[in-house]
């Protein structure tokens, strides 16, 4: 006999924020034309060790950042569009604005090892997103969902810092 509560799916784990000798693991696969899993979960000033797997049939990147960051790869990534068939051109983005980049080619995984920004929850619009051209454009992006060393959400900003009414 079933009942109403027994759905079977189990709860998802709660986070166990990374250190630098503990780094957490984070999978995050990207597919034509979204990533899975559709909401990244991050501590600020947890080390994790990304695995960026590419499940799609062309290139894709990951690039985490908030809207400073992906407004510089969005255009350097559009230097690149219309570029012969071939490897994808090497881009970059200046340093201060380059957040953490990582690229794959279809069926490839990378990995990285990341400090994640202490101040994240304070950078507008942090996000996760794929900029070789026309991909940003098709919504291949995922929101950034700041968490607790506790696994509990936290305000994108402190109530102190919240913009008076």
């Amino acid at each position: 006999m079933l009942t109403a509560c027994d759905s079977g799916a189990a709860a998802t784990p709660r986070i166990t924020p990374g250190t630098t000798a503990a780094p957490r693991e984070l999978n995050l696969i990207a597919k034509d034309y979204t990533f899975v899993p559709a909401i990244v979960d991050l501590v600020p000033g947890e080390t994790v060790v990304l695995h960026f797997v590419n499940g799609g049939e062309v290139i894709h990147e990951a690039v985490f950042g908030g809207a400073a960051t992906q407004a510089a790869w969005e255009t350097a990534e559009a230097g690149a569009a219309g570029a012969p068939p071939g490897p994808t051109p090497v881009v970059s983005a200046p340093a201060p604005v380059a957040g953490l980049r990582v690229v794959a080619s279809s069926g490839q995984r990378t990995d990285a090892r990341w400090t994640v920004p202490v101040d994240g929850p304070a950078i507008r619009d942090f996000v996760v997103a794929c900029h070789i051209p026309g991909h940003f454009a098709q919504g291949m992006v995922v929101p950034v969902r700041w968490v607790g060393a506790d696994g509990r959400p936290l305000d994108a900003l402190p109530s102190s810092a919240a913009p008076a009414s």
